[in-house]
C-alpha cells in the first residue's frame, strides 16, 4: 500500500525537477517555444486570459510537468493491482528469500524489449516509451479518455525532453529502498483506496494550488450536503431520472459520493440486475466540469475504480466501456446561458486542447439537472481578462468579488425547476461589499432554504469561514428559511472533525427549529431579513443585542464624516514603501517620501509609522515633472515597466488611463492635507482607531476618517472613544466579514477572539453614535499611548547622551511603560463599561467615578471578564489559550492590594455580567482588547540592533545625508559633536571599498559603540568589536555581482529584467527627442524605418514610435519581467533586502573574492551613486594591481566584472562630461573595462560574464596567484 505522506512528498520534488526541464526546453526548442507562444496568443486574443506569456507559460508548464507525473501514477496503479499486464514502468519485488513474481524486472524487461528490431538506434527514447503505454491505454476501454486526445501531453508530446523521461521519471517509479530491498513507492491495494489521489489534487503542485485554489471536501461535508440535495431529488423526480452534477469537482468527491448512493439505491431496487448495468445507470446521473485538467483526470480515475469495483472488474481485459461524464472546462464560461444552436469553435469562443467543447456543451446545458451540488473556489479571479467576462456573463459580479458569486448563480442555473442546490462556499458575500448584488438581486428569485453557519467548524483545510447554502430552482415559496447561527467555534481542534462539536450541533439541530444549544441556535427566520445587505447570522443572542445597540439613536458615523477610506494606494508597493533610512541613503530629498501608516501599525491608541512611501509629488500635490531629473523618479526606473502596466479597474494599465508611470494607482489628495484624522486598521481581530495628527501616508489596510469641519478635535476624540470600545468591537465583528486565518488551508482559529475581521469603510459608516460619548476617557487614553510611544527603547537610546547609563534609562522607561500600559487598561475598562451605559446595554453606571486621579495600574488578567473566565476555567473545564497568548496569569479572586471601592465596582461588573445576557455577550476575550506587546527585552534588543548599523553606517556618510533624521545614533540632541563623538571614523568618508577589519578597528575607537555593543552582547565588556561588526555588516549587504546574488532560476529572470531595461531606455531617447535633449542609446539603437532617429519630434509621433520598441514591426508594450522569488536568491538576507522586485534596501555592497589576506570581503557604501561606486572599485582595482598581486591577481576580474555591471547605468545617468577627466564617465569606464580586460587577455564579454570557483564562498580574498 502506498505510504501517502512520502509519495506526496517525493512526487511535488519530481514535478519541480519537471517544471525546470519544460521550461528549458520551452527556452532551446524552438518548436516548442512557438507552440507554447501560438497557443497563448490565441487564448489571450479569445480573452481566455488576461496574464502575460511568462504567467501562463509558467502554468502551462505546471500543468504539463503534473500530467505526466499523474499518467505515470494512474499506470502504476493499474500495474501493481494487476488490472493491467504485463506491466511497462515497474513494479512490487519480493521480499528477499520469498518467492514470487519480480514485476519490476518484468517491467524492465518490456522496456528492452521495446528498443529492440526497428526501433534500435533510432531517435526513439524513453520519452517515446512512457507514450508508447499511454498510446495503448488509450485504445483501451475505461482508460481511453484518460489517454486520449485531451490529455495535456498530447498537446506538445516532445514538450518533455528524453532526459527527464530517463533520469527522472523512470527511476522515480522504479526506485528500491536500501534497506529492505522492496519497491519505495508500491500502489497495491485490493481495496482501491485512492485518498492518496486527493493529496495529490490539493498539494502536488504549489502554484496550481494557489492559482485553483485546490481544496478537498471533507466526506462528512460532502455526505451532509449529498443527504439534502440528491436524496430529496431522487424522492421528487425518481431514481431513474435523477440527475447530479458539480461543476467544480475537483478530484471528485462529491461525484464519488453521489455515486456509491445511487449504485446502493439501484441494488436495493433491482437486486437481481446485473451489477455493471446498475454500475452504468449510477454513472449515467453523475456530471461533473473542472478547470483544471489534471483535477479532472484524478476524478475520472477514482470514479472509473470505484466503478470497476462496484462491477468485479479485475482486469482491463474484460473491462466494460463505461460512459463517465466528466469534462474538463470552465464552469463559468462553457455551455452558455441558454442552449446553443451550434457547437462550433466560435460558438464557445475558445477552448484549450484539454478541452472538449461538444462534451461541454452536453454536460453544461442549463435547466438539466435535478441535484447540483459544488463546493466551488473561494478566491477572487486573479486573471483580469477571465475576471471581465465573468463580470459580463454574472450579473451578481460586483466590485472585486469573490468566485462564490459567480457559481452561486451557475449552480442554479443549471438546475432544473425545482432543482435541488446545495453549497458549502466562503462566507465572505454575507458582508463584503461584492456580495451586495447576490443578496439583493438574486437571492429574491430564487428559493433559499437553508443558511448554515459552518464558519465555528472545524473543516480540515478550510481557513476560510464557510457558509452551506441550501435552495430550489424556483421562487421563493415560504415568507421565512432555516437559518443555522453560530454562537461560538470549536473549543479545540477535534480528533474527528466529523464529530466535532460544532458539525455535530450543525447535524442534531438543524432539522430542529427554535433550540438552541452551546454552539449554534436554529429558527426559520424572516426570508426578508436575508434579502438585505449585509448579513449577522450570529446566534445566541447576538441579533438582540445587535438591535439594541442600532437603536439607540437615528445617527450614525456617516452623519459626520467628510470623507472615509484610503489616502493612497501605490499599487507597486514593493517599489514605493521603503524603510526611512533607505529613502536618505538613495539621495531622495525629504519632500519626495513621508512616513507610511499601515494597518498593522495602528494598535492600541497608536499610528506608528516605522516605513516610507516615496512620494512623487510637489507641494501642491500634484505630480513632479517627468524628466528624471528628480533622484525619487531616478530610484523608481528600474521598475517602470512593472509600474506603467499596473492595471486599473477597466482593465487599462495605469498609463492609458492618463497616469505617469510613477504616480500612485490611487491618490486622493484632500484626504493628504495636513489637518486631524482617525485612523484605523481595516484587517485586524479587534478594533484598532487612533488620533492622527497629520503629515502622514496611509494606505490601503489603514483607513482615515476625516470629520465634519465642524467637528472640533474634542469631537475627534468623543468619537475615538466609541470606536475603540468593546461595544464597537462587538458590532462590527456583526456587520464586517470574517476572514478566518491566514489562507486557504491555514487551518481553523480556533477561538473567537484569534479570527481576523476586514472592518471595511461602507460598513464602518453604519455605525451607530449616542447623543452623549466619552471624550475625556479617549483623551487621556491617546496621552498614555503617547507616552509610552516616547518611551519605546528606540526612543530612548536616540536621546541618550554618553556619561548617561544608557541601561539605567531603559529600566526607567520599562517602568514608565508598564505603568502606563496599566493605567490604560485599567481606562479602556472605564471606557467600555461608561459605553454599555450609552448604548442602552446596562441601566448601571459602572464606571469609575475616580477614573480621573485614581493611581492604580491594572494587569492583564484583572479585568473583570477575565476573572469571569478564570472562574469557567476553574468550575465548568472551559479550555483557552487566552491567557497564555497573551502572557498573563488567570485569578479567580480580585487582586488584595486594589483599594475597597475599586474592589466593589470591580465585583459589580461581574455581577452584572452573571446578570445581564447582552452584557456577558460582549463582555468576551473577542470583544475585548488584547493589549497584544512585544515584550521589552526582544524590542531593546531591536533597537541596540538598529542603532549599531545607523553608527556603522554614519561612518560612511559622506555628505550628511543620514544625519537629517533625528532618530539616527549621530544625530540626537544634546550628543557630543560628530568629530568627538565618532573619533577617526572620518576616515571612512572617503569614497573607496574598505575591510571590514578597518570598519571594526574604527567601531572599536567609538565608545558610544562599544557602550551599546556591550548591552547587545548582554553586558559583556570583552565582546568582539571584529566579530559584531562582521556579523552586522554581512546580514545588511548584497553582492554587486548577478553571478554571487542569484541562483540560476534567478540570473534567467535578471536577463528578462536587463532586456526591459534596455528596451526603457530605448523609450526615454525618444522622449528627450520630444524635449529637444540628446540621448545616446549606443550601437543597438532601434531606428524605425519611418523615422531617422534624430529630428525631433512631437508628442504624437514620440507615442507612435514607442509602441515599435519592442519590435520594429509589430506594436506590442515593453514585456513586464517576472517577480523573483525568494528560491531564486542565494542568501535568505538577500531576499529580505532586496524582495521580489529586487530593490535595493541593503546598507552596503558586498564584494565577495575581493577581500584581503584576512579572508573578510570588501564593502562599499550603499549610498554611494553608480558614478561613486565605479571609481571606488576602480580605485581597488588599481590599488590591488600596482600594489598588491600585480596584473594575474584574480581578484581583479571580479573587480572588473564589478564595473562592467554599472556601465548601462553609468551611460544613463552620469555620461555628461567630467572636467577633470575630459570626458563622459560612462564612456571612460567602458574604455577603461575594455582596455584593462585586453591586458588580462581576455574578452570584455568574458570578464563580464566571470563566474566565482567551484566551491568557493567568497570570503577568501586572494586565492593562488596564476603562474
Amino acid at each position: 500500500m502506498i505510504d501517502r505522506t512520502a509519495f506526496l512528498a517525493d512526487a511535488q520534488k519530481i514535478v519541480a525537477r519537471l517544471e525546470k526541464d519544460l521550461r528549458a526546453r520551452c527556452d532551446d526548442m524552438p518548436e516548442v517555444g512557438r507552440a507554447v507562444g501560438s497557443e497563448y496568443r490565441t487564448a489571450k486574443d479569445a480573452g481566455r486570459t488576461g496574464q502575460t506569456l511568462e504567467e501562463w507559460r509558467a502554468d502551462a508548464i505546471t500543468q504539463q510537468a503534473v500530467a505526466w507525473v499523474l499518467s505515470c501514477v494512474f499506470v502504476r496503479f493499474l500495474e501493481d493491482n494487476r488490472l493491467i499486464d504485463p506491466p511497462k514502468i515497474s513494479g512490487p519485488v519480493p521480499p528477499e528469500g520469498e518467492k514470487g513474481e519480480n514485476r519490476l524486472a518484468r517491467a524492465r524487461d518490456e522496456h528492452e524489449l521495446f528498443f529492440t528490431g526497428a526501433r534500435r538506434g533510432s531517435e526513439f527514447t524513453d520519452r517515446e516509451y512512457l507514450l508508447s503505454v499511454f498510446d495503448e491505454l488509450a485504445k483501451r476501454p475505461g482508460t481511453k479518455d484518460l489517454y486520449g486526445p485531451h490529455n495535456p501531453i498530447r498537446a506538445i508530446p516532445n514538450w518533455l525532453s528524453p532526459d527527464a523521461a530517463k533520469d527522472i521519471l523512470l527511476p522515480f517509479f522504479q526506485k528500491i529502498d536500501a534497506g529492505s530491498g522492496l519497491l519505495v513507492h508500491d500502489f497495491t491495494d485490493p481495496s482501491f483506496d485512492t485518498r492518496f489521489l486527493g493529496d495529490l489534487y490539493q498539494d502536488l503542485s504549489e502554484a496550481a494550488r494557489k492559482k485553483y485554489a485546490l481544496l478537498q471536501t471533507p466526506v462528512f461535508v460532502e455526505e451532509f450536503i449529498l443527504d439534502r440535495t440528491l436524496l430529496p431529488a431522487i424522492e421528487t423526480f425518481g431514481l431513474a431520472t435523477v440527475k447530479m452534477i458539480d461543476p467544480a469537482c475537483g478530484s471528485g468527491h462529491f461525484l464519488l459520493g453521489g455515486f456509491n448512493k445511487l449504485l446502493e439505491l439501484w441494488v436495493k431496487k433491482e437486486p437481481g440486475t446485473p451489477p455493471r448495468e446498475l454500475v452504468q445507470r449510477a454513472l449515467d446521473a453523475i456530471h461533473g466540469v473542472d478547470l483544471n485538467p489534471y483535477a479532472v483526470a484524478i476524478a475520472r480515475f477514482r470514479l472509473l475504480l470505484a466503478a470497476w469495483q462496484a462491477a468485479g472488474v479485475t482486469s482491463l481485459k474484460n473491462a466494460p466501456d463505461f460512459k463517465l461524464n466528466l469534462a474538463c472546462g470552465d464552469s463559468l464560461l462553457h455551455g452558455g446561458r441558454s442552449v446553443q444552436k451550434t457547437l462550433d469553435e466560435e460558438v464557445f469562443g475558445h477552448t484549450y486542447q484539454p478541452e472538449d467543447p461538444v462534451e461541454l456543451e452536453r454536460l453544461l446545458r442549463p435547466g438539466t439537472y435535478h441535484a447540483v451540488v459544488a463546493n466551488p473556489p473561494y478566491i477572487t479571479p486573479k486573471d483580469r481578462g477571465l475576471c471581465d467576462q465573468y463580470r459580463d456573463r454574472y450579473s451578481a459580479c460586483h466590485r472585486q468579488y469573490s468566485l462564490s458569486v459567480p457559481f452561486m448563480q451557475r449552480l442554479f442555473e443549471l438546475a432544473c425547476a425545482n432543482g435541488f442546490i446545495g453549497q458549502i462556499t466562503a462566507n465572505s458575500f454575507m458582508k463584503r461589499e461584492f456580495g451586495k448584488k447576490i443578496v439583493e438581486a438574486f437571492f429574491p428569485l430564487i428559493d433559499l432554504t437553508h443558511i448554515i453557519d459552518s464558519s465555528g467548524a472545524h473543516i480540515p483545510g478550510h481557513g476560510i469561514p464557510t457558509v452551506i447554502l441550501f435552495g430550489r430552482n424556483r421562487p421563493p415559496v415560504a415568507t421565512t428559511l432555516r437559518a443555522v447561527m453560530g454562537i461560538r467555534g470549536e473549543p479545540c481542534v477535534p480528533a474527528n472533525p466529523a464529530t466535532g462539536p460544532v458539525w455535530s450541533s450543525i447535524e442534531q439541530q438543524v432539522d430542529q427549529p427554535g433550540s438552541q444549544g452551546k454552539f449554534v441556535s436554529v429558527s426559520d427566520a424572516e426570508r426578508a431579513v436575508f434579502l438585505k445587505h449585509p448579513w449577522s447570522i450570529g446566534g445566541g443572542g447576538v441579533a438582540d443585542a445587535k438591535e439594541t445597540i442600532d437603536q439607540v439613536s437615528n445617527t450614525c458615523l456617516a452623519s459626520i464624516v467628510e470623507s472615509l477610506g484610503r489616502t493612497v494606494s501605490t499599487q507597486g508597493d514593493d517599489v514605493f514603501v521603503v524603510p526611512t533610512a533607505q529613502a536618505r541613503r538613495s539621495g531622495i530629498v525629504t519632500g519626495h517620501y513621508r512616513p507610511l501608516v499601515r494597518g498593522e501599525d495602528v494598535r492600541d491608541w497608536q499610528a506608528k509609522a516605522d516605513l516610507a512611501v516615496l512620494f512623487p509629488y510637489d507641494t501642491n500635490l500634484l505630480p513632479i515633472p517627468d524628466d528624471l531629473s528628480a533622484t525619487v523618479l531616478r530610484y523608481l526606473w528600474p521598475a517602470k515597466a512593472v509600474l506603467a502596466s499596473t492595471l486599473m479597474f477597466g482593465d487599462k494599465t495605469k498609463v492609458q488611463t492618463g497616469l505617469r508611470w510613477f504616480e500612485y494607482g490611487q491618490f486622493i489628495a484632500d484626504r493628504l492635507r495636513n489637518r486631524i484624522a482617525l485612523v484605523y486598521s481595516e484587517v485586524a481581530t479587534h478594533n484598532h482607531f487612533a488620533f492622527d495628527r497629520g503629515s502622514r501616508v496611509f494606505n490601503r489596510t489603514a483607513p482615515i476618517i476625516l470629520l465634519s469641519s465642524s467637528v472640533t478635535e474634542d469631537g475627534h476624540f468623543a468619537l475615538l472613544g466609541l470606536l475603540n470600545s468593546s461595544v464597537a468591537g462587538f458590532w462590527l465583528r456583526q456587520v464586517c466579514h470574517d476572514k478566518g486565518s491566514s489562507g486557504i488551508t491555514g487551518g481553523i482559529k480556533v477561538e473567537a477572539w484569534d479570527r481576523f475581521f476586514a472592518f471595511n469603510g461602507t460598513n464602518t459608516n453604519r455605525f451607530p453614535l449616542p447623543d452623549a460619548r466619552p471624550r475625556g476617557l479617549a483623551f487621556r487614553l491617546d496621552a498614555f499611548a503617547r507616552n509610552i510611544a516616547d518611551n519605546q527603547p528606540a526612543s530612548v537610546i536616540a536621546r541618550w547622551v554618553d556619561g548617561l547609563s544608557l541601561s539605567s534609562l531603559l529600566d526607567s522607561s520599562e517602568a514608565t511603560c508598564r505603568r502606563c500600559r496599566g493605567t490604560m487598561i485599567r481606562l479602556q475598562e472605564d471606557l467600555d463599561w461608561e459605553c454599555y451605559r450609552l448604548y442602552g446595554l446596562s441601566a448601571d453606571g459602572l464606571t469609575d467615578s475616580q477614573w480621573e486621579t485614581r493611581d492604580l495600574p491594572v494587569k492583564l488578567g484583572e479585568r473583570a471578564f477575565e476573572i469571569v473566565l478564570a472562574r469557567k476555567m476553574r468550575d465548568e473545564g472551559l479550555e483557552t489559550t487566552w491567557f497564555a497568548r497573551h502572557g498573563s496569569t488567570p485569578i479567580t479572586e480580585l487582586p488584595a492590594h486594589w483599594p475597597p471601592d475599586y474592589r466593589k465596582l470591580v465585583e459589580r461588573r461581574i455581577e452584572a455580567i452573571a446578570a445581564n445576557p447582552q452584557i456577558a455577550l460582549i463582555e468576551q476575550p473577542e470583544y475585548k482588547r488584547r493589549w497584544n506587546d512585544t515584550p521589552w527585552a526582544e524590542k531593546v534588543t531591536a533597537a541596540l540592533h538598529d542603532w549599531l548599523l545607523a553608527r556603522l553606517e554614519s561612518y560612511f556618510d559622506i555628505d550628511g545625508r543620514m544625519r537629517e533624521d533625528e532618530n539616527l545614533p549621530q544625530s540626537r540632541k544634546g550628543a557630543k559633536t560628530e568629530g568627538s563623538s565618532l573619533g577617526d571614523s572620518a576616515a571612512l568618508r572617503e569614497i573607496r571599498l574598505y575591510p571590514l577589519t578597518r570598519i571594526a578597528d574604527v567601531a572599536s575607537k567609538d565608545a558610544e559603540f562599544r557602550e551599546v555593543g556591550r548591552l547587545y552582547r548582554e553586558g559583556r565588556i570583552d565582546f568582539d568589536v571584529t566579530k559584531l561588526v562582521t556579523e552586522l555588516v554581512e546580514a545588511e549587504s548584497v553582492p554587486l555581482l548577478p553571478v554571487l546574488r542569484y541562483k540560476p532560476t534567478g540570473l534567467d529572470k535578471r536577463l528578462a529584467w536587463e532586456r526591459t531595461w534596455d528596451l526603457q531606455r530605448r523609450e526615454d531617447a525618444i522622449d528627450a527627442r520630444v524635449a529637444g535633449k540628446s540621448v545616446d542609446v549606443g550601437a543597438g539603437g532601434w531606428t524605425h524605418q519611418k523615422d531617422d532617429g534624430k529630428s525631433p519630434l512631437n508628442p504624437a509621433q514620440a507615442s507612435l514610435l514607442k509602441q515599435y520598441v519592442v519590435d520594429p514591426n509589430t506594436p506590442q508594450s515593453i514585456p513586464v519581467p517576472p517577480k523573483y522569488k525568494s528560491a531564486d536568491f542565494q542568501k535568505g538576507d538577500y531576499w529580505r533586502l532586496r524582495g521580489g522586485l529586487d530593490v535595493p534596501k541593503e546598507r552596503w555592497v558586498l564584494f565577495p573574492h575581493c577581500g584581503g589576506a584576512d579572508g573578510l570581503p570588501l564593502v562599499a557604501w550603499a549610498g554611494y551613486d553608480h558614478l561613486q561606486l565605479a571609481k571606488a572599485i576602480a580605485t581597488h582595482y588599481v590599488h590591488v594591481q600596482e600594489q598588491e598581486g600585480g596584473r594575474d591577481d584574480p581578484r581583479l576580474v571580479p573587480l572588473l566584472a564589478a564595473i562592467c555591471q554599472l556601465l548601462p547605468w553609468l551611460k544613463q545617468w552620469h555620461n555628461e562630461m567630467d572636467e577633470e577627466f575630459g570626458s563622459r564617465m560612462g564612456d571612460y569606464y567602458e574604455g577603461f573595462v575594455s582596455e584593462e580586460a585586453r591586458g588580462m587577455g581576455k574578452t570584455v564579454d568574458e570578464v563580464c560574464t566571470w563566474q566565482p570557483p567551484a566551491g568557493g564562498n567568497g570570503r577568501s580574498g586572494r586565492g593562488r596567484r596564476a603562474k
